[in-house]
């Protein structure tokens, strides 16, 4: 799910950084697990820190609060899926496989991060205000980098048009905390299908 941010001596990573990056994973993921099945209200960091393995308490030394939890879910998701779309953009020049290759990427992750999606749709409300816009600021330019592909392959339409079919697509590759049982292929030929409409 997130990209972690690790500290490097001499250019390899210490023993100990691996080990606080690979704690603050665990974290992360148990609390997008526990946020997607009751809500961010409901859960309690010493809940989140016995599910990835520690004492509530310990939680205080990856993260400030709660708050700062869920922060790290939503913003590292959103700059996850910004630099893969990036990434994608840059090394496929043709616009045809450029727009294959980002709507398997994004089915990736949201096949793999459903929890994280359940958290986006319900709990964005919950982030204190600048990083509500940090994250929407983020996916605003992820859906602008889709638009100038899909502009690219359709040059005719209006750029209101192609973010619609954007939002389109992202609405049935995120549809995956409900639609547990559709593959990857079904669900970026459906994609592909809404974004080519």
């Amino acid at each position: 799910m997130a990209i972690n941010r690790v500290v490097y001596t001499r250019g390899m990573p210490t023993q100990r950084a691996l080990a606080k990056a690979d704690r603050r994973t665990a974290l992360l993921d148990a609390a997008a697990r526990l946020f997607a099945e009751s809500g961010f209200e409901r859960v309690t960091l010493e809940e989140i820190g016995g599910a990835a393995g520690i004492s509530g308490p310990a939680v205080y030394r990856h993260f400030a609060g709660k708050q700062a939890v869920l922060a790290a879910i939503l913003i590292d998701a959103s700059e996850g899926l910004l630099a893969g779309g990036r990434r994608v953009v840059d090394e496929v020049t043709d616009a045809g496989a450029a727009l294959r290759e980002l709507v398997a990427f994004h089915v990736d992750f949201a096949v793999d991060n459903a929890a994280v999606i359940r958290v986006q749709d319900r709990d964005l409300g919950s982030l204190a205000d600048p990083d509500r816009r940090r994250v929407r600021t983020l996916q605003r330019t992820y859906v602008e980098l889709w638009v100038a592909v899909l502009a690219r392959l359709d040059p005719d339409a209006g750029v209101a048009g192609l973010r619609a079919r954007a939002h389109a697509g992202f609405g049935l590759m995120n549809s995956t905390p409900h639609t547990a049982s559709v593959s990857r292929d079904l669900l970026a030929r459906m994609a592909l299908a809404a974004l080519s409409a």
